[in-house]
């Protein structure tokens, strides 16, 4: 029992790694580490967004684990739709962004200030992971501090998954400071592709997956 226990524990970590590197999770972090003068920075980008994403993902999956109950389609794709908006708007923030040389001061308030925003897109995206992981976890685990541990691994899975992603993600953006065309490239480049990918995942979900009819029944 504690050995089967122990490789569902494992498998959840797995899981957990391999989620954080969705694509719309990448795309979104790619917006935030782009504006990262050090490489500290960036590594920290994917430990916040790692957080934010956790916490959401275990009070909605705890709440809904010991109610016994189920998120709907609707609300499901709904919360889906918000990643649509926020990666939208990422892009724009990202494509408008520029450097400027505020004092050291001003540069710290701003990094800690990116930080709670970093911590708040993790826990939209926890949002629109919720109801997948509510499932995954009622078929894995049997109680309900199984599902709490079971929970809070794959979390961990996804911060050290995302923190080893956003370290790197972040050396060309880190290591391209000094050429002003080259960082404004890149930096530019993560914001076009948010704010495309942002339209996309909504057209998708509204019109092929049929949310936009869901809203109106």
């Amino acid at each position: 029992m504690f050995m089967s226990l122990i490789s569902v524990l494992l498998l959840g970590f797995i899981l957990g790694v391999k989620h954080s590197i969705e694509p719309d999770h990448i795309i979104a972090v790619s917006t935030m580490v782009g504006k990262s003068r050090k490489l500290l920075r960036s590594t920290l980008t994917g430990v916040f967004w790692g957080i934010g994403h956790t916490i959401t993902l275990f009070i909605v999956g705890m709440a809904f684990i010991l109610m016994k109950g189920e998120l709907t389609d609707k609300w499901a794709m709904s919360f889906e739709f918000l990643v649509g908006i926020m990666l939208v708007y990422l892009g724009i923030k990202s494509l408008l962004f520029m450097k400027n040389q505020d004092s050291d001061s001003d540069t710290e308030s701003r990094e800690k200030s990116s930080l709670m925003k970093v911590t708040i897109i993790g826990f939209v995206h926890g949002l629109a992971g919720s109801a997948a992981m509510v499932l995954l976890t009622m078929s894995t685990v049997t109680t309900v501090w199984e599902g709490a541990l079971y929970i809070g691994i794959f979390g961990l899975g996804t911060i050290f998954g995302m923190l080893t992603f956003t370290t790197i993600l972040g050396i060309p953006f880190v290591y391209s400071k000094g050429n002003v065309k080259l960082n404004r490239f890149l930096t530019q480049a993560a914001g076009s592709v948010s704010f495309l990918f942002g339209i996309y995942y909504m057209y998708n979900l509204g019109i092929t997956e049929g949310l936009f009819g869901l809203w109106v029944q």
